[in-house]
C-alpha cells in the first residue's frame, strides 16, 4: 500500500516539474542565435570623460583646422617629441612646485622655473611680505582640472596657456600669528591660466612659466 503511495508521489513531482519548465521557457523565450552579446561593463570601451579628468580639448577634428597654422599642429611639426598628456602631467607638477614655494618665499627654487620678468614679480612679492612681516600658507587640497587653452607658435618660441581648476585653502598671518586674511577652514575654488614657454630648438627640454593671470567673469 506504502509503495502504490510513493508512485503516486512521483507521478505528480514529475507533472510539477514540467509544468514549471514550461513557464520558464514562456516567461523567458528560446534563444535563437541572433541576440546581442551582453554588454562587458569591464571592456575596454572608454566613456564619455567629466569636467574634472585631465582633458586637453585640441584633439577634437573642429579644432585642428583653426589652430593648424600657429596652434598645436605647427608645434608638433616644430617638436616631433612633444606630447599633450605629458606636458599636461608635467604642468600639474609645476603648479604645485611654484606655489608651495612661492608660500614659502622660496626664491632659489623659483628661479630655474620661471621666466626673468615674472621671478622678478615673484620676488618683489616676496620680499615685500618679507619686510611686513607677514608668512603665507597655501594648501592645494586638489587640482580637480588642468587642460590646454592656447597654443602659439612665434619663431622658434612655443607657448602653451593651461587652465588650472584647484580647490586651495590660504592664510596670511602676521609677524604675531595673527590671522589677517583667509580662513584654514575655508576652500577656495580658484582658476587659473599660467602660460609655459619654450625654445624648441633648445636641447633643453623643460618649459618655463612666463605669465600668470586669473581670468575675469564676464
Amino acid at each position: 500500500m506504502n509503495d502504490g503511495f510513493a508512485f503516486f508521489d512521483i507521478i505528480i513531482f514529475a507533472m510539477l516539474a514540467v509544468y514549471l519548465v514550461f513557464q520558464l521557457r514562456r516567461v523567458l523565450g528560446r534563444k535563437t542565435g541572433m541576440e546581442k552579446p551582453p554588454a562587458n561593463e569591464f571592456s575596454e570601451e572608454k566613456e564619455p570623460s567629466t569636467q574634472h579628468e585631465n582633458i586637453i580639448p585640441l584633439h577634437d577634428r573642429n579644432q585642428e583646422q583653426a589652430v593648424s597654422e600657429s596652434g598645436i599642429t605647427r608645434l608638433r611639426q616644430l617638436d616631433t617629441n612633444f606630447n599633450e598628456k605629458e606636458f599636461i602631467s608635467g604642468s600639474r607638477s609645476a603648479f604645485s612646485w611654484i606655489v608651495s614655494a612661492f608660500a614659502a618665499g622660496d626664491s632659489t627654487k623659483l628661479e630655474p622655473l620661471l621666466g626673468p620678468k615674472l621671478f622678478k614679480n615673484f620676488e618683489q612679492a616676496i620680499q615685500e611680505r618679507v619686510a611686513a612681516g607677514e608668512k603665507l600658507e597655501t594648501n592645494i587640497v586638489s587640482i580637480k582640472s588642468a587642460q590646454i587653452d592656447e597654443v602659439s607658435v612665434e619663431g622658434n618660441t612655443a607657448t602653451v596657456t593651461v587652465e588650472f581648476v584647484s580647490d586651495q585653502i590660504k592664510v596670511v598671518r602676521d609677524s604675531e600669528q595673527n590671522m589677517i586674511d583667509g580662513d584654514p577652514d575655508t576652500i577656495e575654488s580658484l582658476t587659473d591660466l599660467w602660460t609655459f614657454s619654450r625654445d624648441v630648438t633648445s636641447p633643453n627640454p623643460n618649459w618655463i612659466l612666463t605669465r600668470t593671470e586669473t581670468p575675469t567673469e564676464n
